[in-house]
């Protein structure tokens, strides 16, 4: 068994619209069809040692569908590998499946991932695993389970990021992680917003340098009369020295800029502990804080957007006595603790033996040796950190409102929108204005754990508190989003439709296959019709309204950018690409096309072709509202949604109409409409009816709509390479993009309308199509001109040009032998032959991928034309 690709996929899909995250690995299953009886039952067995709880051997007891099934079967078993080794290491996932393709010996399999990094080396370790397995070799999976669960620990989103990203999907604002780190975007374009563990885009920079800074911290609390412990900074042990004789043991000694009690000693009760424990926290910094120990219990609370959310009391990591264990030994059992993991994995962390724990025992006369006696608590830290093994209790509902006013004075005095402050008192019932209690320090971005799962008491959900604080009721976290998919018309649609909404007020961000625009403005070149193109917009700030054409390529490799649309338009589905990606018939790329429209939300619209009979088969799998569009208003299906009041567009006596039910409304007559060429081109109409309906079933008004569509223009400018038409002095010039049967046919329609004395037409076969689509292409061009030009497809993918221009001269001469070619490899040198032999009346037909190299040769023979006439 080898792996032939590998492909991650990060939104809806082909193979799940609800399941997003999903790996999908091809392999080859090469020799397994020459296994012997003997060799599958071997395998069998020690696949099962492996994974007892992988319940996919009953085939094996029926033979003969095992030996027809025995390809599917294995294919099964590699992914429900991937998908264990995961699940063993601690990430809760399902979705698995599998597809052949039309070799019996190659597979496609998915799988669930949580984090995009063990998805892949879940793909690579299940082949490496069934290859040893099914060469007979013993295999421990136990280095793949310790790579996995440190991978989570490496990329796994920590519990206070979580807990705001489920309450945002709860609200149904969609997020995004942005690179490999925990920084999260919430929403998108112009209403995102982002936040980091728990430092939002609202998080004032400079109240986190005052936070960081405790002991100017300290003096400002102190001057609004706020307690605090006394103390002052050193950097060595003669300032330490007058510090402690000043305020006295027991002391603190913690980094001025430290967190989470990394270096920080508490208890400290003589000068030689001091001066170890300074050495300790200068290893996170010059200066060290020293403060008086005040008695009492630690306490954390949170302060969100100005108002109290929970408290917390924390306990120091601490072993309990059993009159027989050592102490070393009640560690290790603790340790062994379901709830306890490494670092931020689990609701506790593991409990480390460190210079800390060490000092702890000292003081207690305790070496790890020692046996403790029965129910005696032994402390092995000085700080209650849940990082450090620590424990909390939830003390919310406990606290007095003099703290709670307390609280949320600290947060605005500081200026912090997430605040942790923690506290040492008696107890929390009480003011601490009058208990002796004291503020310890205060904490930007504090962690959540404690909060989220405390080990006793009840959970809060703190992560409410800070979408509430992104997104106050009734604020918006989107922009609309339109997807726009087909095999022709996508980039006009998708130009139109953001002309539409830029001409409405709007600031659109859109994609095509010649780059990437916001507003009027090019901000990247190339066919930017993918996934991450689209994520550029979605995550760019000034953005209101994305446009998405959305290709299948782009599609099959990663899925959509987004979660779900506004609206999902589907322009047609015709025969082009097919051979790629296991995509073999047009009921396959309908699947793919598909995917769009099943991701519109229940309140959006998806936009289909009536006259497009996959279009049709489509909309009987759509959970959302359904608006068809045709040229003919006379079509079976739109007179049916007529009877039924359901929204279509239609052509009706040259307006294009919208109809619901007996209300009509015409948003322009094909002659005021440039693009359709004053209704000679059909292919244009049909874009001008699905962009016209989608906008109307968004909500613009037909003012909007209409004046929007008089403006656009089908030239350079707005719809470079589509349709693009020059005229010279004696001849006239058309570049379009069409490259496919379905194109070209729609080009031939449009020039059954032209009249010319001679049509002459530049046309090339892609690399990645079909013997049949090339040979096609040939014989649709003999019908449509009178001279033809073969140039040189840029991407040849595998082919030769002699293949496909072969291809070419057998479908035009199948159609007319007697008709005029010649082999013109390069563009511009094809589009100024075409030029040169052109007489009077003629009309050039240039099909083009690189236009604005056609369209500069052009632009400049129409300049020097030009210079000759005024001459």
């Amino acid at each position: 068994m080898k792996t032939i690709k590998t492909q991650v996929l990060r939104g809806p899909n082909v193979w799940s619209n609800y399941t997003s995250k999903i790996i999908q690995l091809k392999i080859n299953l090469e020799d397994i069809q020459n296994f012997s009886s003997i060799e599958i039952i071997n395998f069998s067995f020690k696949l099962y040692n492996l994974f007892p709880n992988m319940n996919t051997f009953s085939i094996l007891d029926n033979e003969q569908q095992f030996i027809a099934e025995r390809n599917k079967w294995f294919a099964t078993i590699t992914a429900q590998i991937a998908l264990q080794i995961q699940k063993i290491s601690g990430m809760n996932l399902y979705f698995v499946q599998i597809k052949e393709t039309i070799n019996k010996d190659i597979y496609n399999l998915v799988f669930e991932y949580e984090l995009e990094q063990a998805g892949i080396f879940a793909a690579e370790a299940s082949v490496r695993i069934m290859n040893a397995l099914l060469k007979g070799e013993a295999y421990s999976i136990d280095e793949d389970i310790t790579k996995l669960k440190s991978i989570k620990q490496r990329y796994g989103i920590g519990p206070s990021t979580l807990s705001i990203i489920l309450e945002a999907e709860k609200r149904g604002i969609p997020w995004r992680r942005l690179g490999v780190n925990s920084k999260i975007q919430l929403g998108y374009g112009c209403n995102q917003k982002q936040f980091q563990a728990t430092m939002t885009c609202n998080t004032s920079n400079a109240a986190v340098n005052i936070a960081g800074d405790k002991e100017y911290t300290k003096s400002l609390l102190k001057s609004f009369k706020i307690p605090v412990a006394s103390g002052s900074i050193c950097s060595n042990e003669e300032e330490l020295l007058e510090i402690s004789n000043q305020i006295g043991f027991p002391i603190v000694i913690k980094p001025l800029n430290g967190n989470q009690g990394k270096g920080a000693t508490i208890g400290i009760e003589n000068f030689k502990n001091a001066k170890l424990a300074l050495i300790d926290s200068k290893l996170f910094g010059e200066y060290a804080i020293v403060e008086k120990c005040i008695a009492g219990n630690d306490y954390r609370l949170l302060v969100v957007d100005g108002k109290f959310v929970a408290a917390s009391k924390r306990v120091p990591a601490n072993i309990i006595g059993d009159g027989i264990s050592t102490i070393i030994g009640l560690i290790e059992k603790e340790n062994e603790n379901v709830l306890r993991g490494e670092s931020h994995e689990k609701a506790l962390t593991k409990i480390k033996f460190d210079k800390d724990t060490f000092i702890q025992l000292e003081k207690n006369n305790y070496t790890i040796e020692s046996v403790v006696q029965k129910d005696k608590i032994v402390f092995l830290k000085s700080t209650a950190n849940l990082s450090t093994g620590g424990t909390a209790e939830d003390v919310t509902e406990e606290i007095h409102p003099e703290n709670i006013m307390m609280a949320e004075r600290i947060a605005r005095i500081i200026g912090l929108d997430i605040c942790g402050i923690d506290v040492m008192a008696k107890n929390i019932n009480q003011s601490i204005q009058k208990n002796g209690g004291v503020i310890l320090e205060v904490n930007a971005a504090p962690g959540f754990r404690m909060h989220l799962q405390p080990s006793f008491g009840k959970p809060r959900n703190v992560g409410k508190a800070v979408v509430d604080m992104l997104y106050p009721q009734n604020s918006i976290s989107t922009i609309p989003v339109f997807a726009i998919t087909g095999t022709n018309g996508k980039t006009t649609t998708t130009r139109l439709l953001a002309h539409i909404a830029r001409r409405a007020g709007y600031n659109p961000g859109y994609t095509t296959t010649d780059g990437i625009y916001i507003g009027t403005t090019k901000i990247a070149d190339g066919d930017t019709t993918g996934p991450d193109s689209g994520r550029l917009i979605l995550s760019d700030p000034i953005v209101d309204f994305a446009v998405l054409e959305t290709a299948r390529g782009g599609l099959l490799r990663a899925g959509l950018c987004f979660d779900s649309c506004d609206i999902g338009i589907i322009t047609n589905i015709k025969e082009d690409h097919l051979g790629l990606s296991d995509i073999e018939t047009l009921s396959d790329l309908a699947n793919v096309k598909a995917v769009v429209a099943k991701s519109v939300k229940k309140t959006g619209w998806a936009i289909l072709n009536a006259e497009d009979e996959n279009c049709i088969k489509i909309s009987n799998d759509i959970h959302c509202n359904l608006a068809f569009f045709a040229l003919n208003e006379e079509n079976n299906l739109v007179q049916n949604r007529i009877k039924n009041n359901r929204v279509v567009a239609v052509l009706d006596d040259n307006y294009v109409t919208i109809i619901k039910g007996k209300q009509r409304t015409r948003v322009g007559h094909v002659a005021t409409i440039p693009l359709t060429e004053n209704g000679k081109c059909n292919f244009m109409i049909e874009n001008v009816l699905a962009a016209s309906l989608a906008a109307y079933c968004f909500g613009f008004k037909k003012q909007q709509i209409e004046s929007a569509l008089q403006s656009f223009l089908p030239s350079y400018e707005q719809t470079p390479g589509r349709m693009n038409l020059f005229k010279f002095n004696d001849f006239k010039v058309l570049v379009d993009y069409a490259h496919n049967p379905h194109g070209l046919l729609a080009m031939k329609d449009y020039l059954e309308n032209v009249k010319a004395n001679r049509k002459i037409g530049i046309i090339a076969g892609i690399g990645d199509r079909k013997k049949e689509d090339t040979i096609e292409i040939g014989r649709i061009a003999a019908t449509m001109f009178d001279y033809i030009i073969i140039r040189q497809e840029h991407s040849l993918r595998g082919n030769t040009i002699e293949q496909i221009n072969n291809y070419l001269v057998e479908g035009i001469q199948s159609v007319n032998s007697s008709i005029p070619f010649e082999f013109i490899a390069n563009e511009k040198e094809a589009i100024t032959q075409a030029l040169t032999i052109a007489e009077s009346g003629d009309f050039i037909v240039a099909f083009s991928d690189l236009y604005n190299d056609v369209i500069d040769v052009i632009e400049t023979k129409i300049a020097e034309e030009s210079r000759v006439f005024v001459n």
